[in-house]
C-alpha cells in the first residue's frame, strides 16, 4: 500500500479549515480521513481538527480490525463518539456556536477498504472498470438531482450547491453511510474535500492519476489545477494506491 495527504489553503481564504491525514495503527493498517470544516470565528478548524486528532489517536491504539464488519463497526462507533464531542464543545463555547465539519474516512488493508462519510467531501475509486464515485454528497443540490428536480449540469451551478444536509457535530445524533468494497492490486482511492471536486472534473482527475507521476507528484498536481482554476476554497485530498506488499512500502 502506498499513501499520501495533502491539503492546501487555496488563494482566496484566510485560513485553512480543512484537516485530514493517513494513519497506521498496530495490525499495520490505514486510515485516511479528509475533513472540512464549517462555522464562523474560525471554528471550522477547530471541528476538523478536533476530528482529525480524535480518530487519529483512536486508530493508532487499534488492532484486531479483522473482518469489513469489523471496520465497519469501529468508523460508526468512532464517528458517533466524535460527534458528541464537537456538539457538546459547540454548546459549552459560544464563539464555536454552529461549527460543524464533513468527514470522509476509508480504512484499508489487502483486502478491502471501509469508506464513512458525512458531509460533501467526496470519495472515488479507479479501478479496471474506471473512475466513479462512491459517496453520495448530503447536500441540498444532490437531493434536487437525486429526486429529478434539476439536472446534474445545472447542479453545477447552482446558488445553493454549498447547502449541506448532514454534517459531523452540528446536531446530537448524525447519520453516516458506511460502505465496503473490494481493493485490489492497482486500485486507487482518492479523498477529497470540496475545494477539489468543485474545480477539478472527473476526466482531470482521471489522467493525472492514471499517469506516470509518484502518488506525491499527482496530489501535487491535482492541487495547483484546483488553485489553477481559481482556488476559492480550501483544497485537500488524501490518494491511496493498493500495490503487492512483497514490493515494500510506504
Amino acid at each position: 500500500m502506498k499513501a499520501v495527504f495533502m491539503t492546501d489553503q487555496g488563494k482566496v481564504r484566510q485560513h485553512n479549515e480543512d484537516a485530514g491525514g493517513i494513519f497506521v495503527n498496530k495490525d499495520g493498517h490505514r486510515l485516511a480521513i479528509v475533513a472540512d470544516g464549517m462555522g464562523g470565528h474560525r471554528a471550522g478548524d477547530v471541528a476538523s481538527e478536533m476530528t482529525i486528532s480524535q480518530l487519529k489517536n483512536d486508530w493508532e491504539a487499534s488492532e484486531g480490525l479483522v473482518t469489513a464488519g469489523d471496520a465497519e463497526n469501529w468508523l460508526k462507533e468512532q464517528i458517533t463518539k466524535v460527534n458528541n464531542m464537537i456538539f457538546n464543545h459547540a454548546m459549552n463555547h459560544l464563539e464555536c456556536d454552529g461549527m460543524g465539519t464533513t468527514i470522509v474516512a476509508a480504512i484499508s488493508n489487502d483486502r478491502f477498504v471501509t469508506i464513512a462519510h458525512i458531509g460533501d467531501s467526496r470519495c472515488y475509486l479507479l479501478n479496471e472498470s474506471g473512475f466513479k464515485q462512491v459517496t453520495e454528497d448530503h447536500s441540498l443540490v444532490n437531493e434536487l438531482v437525486r429526486t429529478g428536480q434539476i439536472s446534474r449540469e445545472d447542479a453545477e451551478y447552482h446558488p445553493r450547491k454549498n447547502v449541506l444536509l448532514r454534517a459531523l457535530g452540528t446536531e446530537k445524533t448524525v447519520e453516516m453511510d458506511i460502505k465496503t468494497i473490494i481493493f485490489e492490486e492497482g486500485d486507487i482511492l482518492l479523498l477529497c474535500s470540496d475545494g477539489l471536486s468543485n474545480k477539478v472534473n472527473e476526466n482531470e482527475m482521471t489522467a493525472i492519476l492514471t499517469n506516470e507521476e509518484t502518488l506525491e507528484q499527482k496530489a501535487v498536481t491535482l492541487i495547483s489545477l484546483a488553485n489553477e482554476y481559481g482556488g476559492e476554497d480550501n483544497i485537500t485530498l488524501a490518494i491511496v494506491e493498493f500495490f503487492d506488499t512483497s514490493e515494500g512500502d510506504e
